[in-house]
C-alpha cells in the first residue's frame, strides 16, 4: 500500500465530535468508492481516517453503519445542492434548468460521493438501497412540481397535469442513468450533459403543452 497515499489525518486526542465524525466519513466514501461495500476493510477506512478502529465503532458503528450514514450524508449533500439550484424567482423551465445544472455540477465536483450514492448503493442491495429510493422520491416530488406548475399555468388539462409525476420520474432516472455513464466519460462537461438532459424533458413537455402527442399506429387487418 502506498504509505503517502494512504496517510490519513493526523492523529490528535481531541476533536470536536461532528469534525471526527466527518473526518471518519470522507475517509469511509474514500474507500468505499473504491472497493465498493463488500471488499472495503475497516482497517483501510481507520488508516486513512487517521484513527482507530474502537474509534470508528464508537463514533458510527460497524462497517454496515457506516456505509448506511455515508449514503444519508451524500444524499442529503446532493439534495441540498439541488435545491438551492432550483430558485422559485425563476420561471419553471429556468428553475429546472438550474436544478439540472446543480444536479450534474454537484456530481462532477463529488464523484466519490456519486460512486458510493449509486453505484455501491444499489450493487450492495438490501436496507443500503432504502436512502437511495428515498433521494429518488424527493428529487420527483421537486421536479412534479415544477412540471405541475408549469401545466398549470399553460392550460393544459386535468389529465395531462396527471402525467407530470410520470414525466418527473422519467427524467430522473434519465439523469441517475446519465450520470452514471458519465463516470466512465468524465471528458465531457456537467453543463453539456445538464443541457441534454434539458433538451430531453422540456423539448418533449413543450410539445405536450400544445397538443402534440404521439400515438402508436395500428397496422390494417
Amino acid at each position: 500500500m502506498d504509505g503517502d497515499r494512504r496517510r490519513g489525518p493526523e492523529r490528535s486526542r481531541r476533536l470536536p465530535r461532528e469534525v471526527r465524525e466527518r473526518q471518519i466519513l470522507d475517509a469511509a466514501v474514500r474507500v468505499f468508492s473504491e472497493h465498493g461495500y463488500h471488499y472495503a476493510s475497516m482497517d483501510e477506512i481507520s488508516d486513512v481516517a487517521g484513527v482507530s478502529k474502537p474509534m470508528i465503532y464508537a463514533y458510527l458503528g460497524a462497517k454496515e453503519d457506516l456505509f448506511t450514514e455515508c449514503i444519508r450524508r451524500e444524499a442529503i449533500g446532493l439534495m441540498e445542492a439541488i435545491s438551492k439550484g432550483v430558485r422559485s424567482e425563476l420561471t419553471p423551465d429556468m428553475q429546472l434548468w438550474h436544478g439540472l445544472d446543480a444536479f450534474f455540477g454537484y456530481v462532477d465536483d463529488h464523484r466519490e460521493s456519486w460512486l458510493v450514492l449509486h453505484r455501491q448503493a444499489t450493487s450492495a442491495g438490501g436496507p443500503f438501497s432504502r436512502q437511495l429510493l428515498e433521494m429518488r422520491a424527493r428529487a420527483i416530488t421537486l421536479i412534479d412540481a415544477l412540471l405541475t406548475k408549469t401545466a398549470s399555468s399553460e392550460g393544459m388539462d386535468s389529465q395531462a397535469r396527471k402525467g407530470t409525476e410520470a414525466h418527473a420520474a422519467a427524467l430522473v432516472g434519465a439523469c441517475e442513468s446519465l450520470a452514471d455513464w458519465w463516470l466512465d466519460h468524465p471528458d465531457i462537461p456537467a453543463r453539456v450533459l445538464a443541457t441534454r438532459a434539458m433538451n430531453l424533458v422540456w423539448m418533449g413537455f413543450g410539445d405536450l403543452m400544445e397538443g402534440n402527442v404521439w400515438t402508436p399506429t395500428h397496422p390494417e387487418s
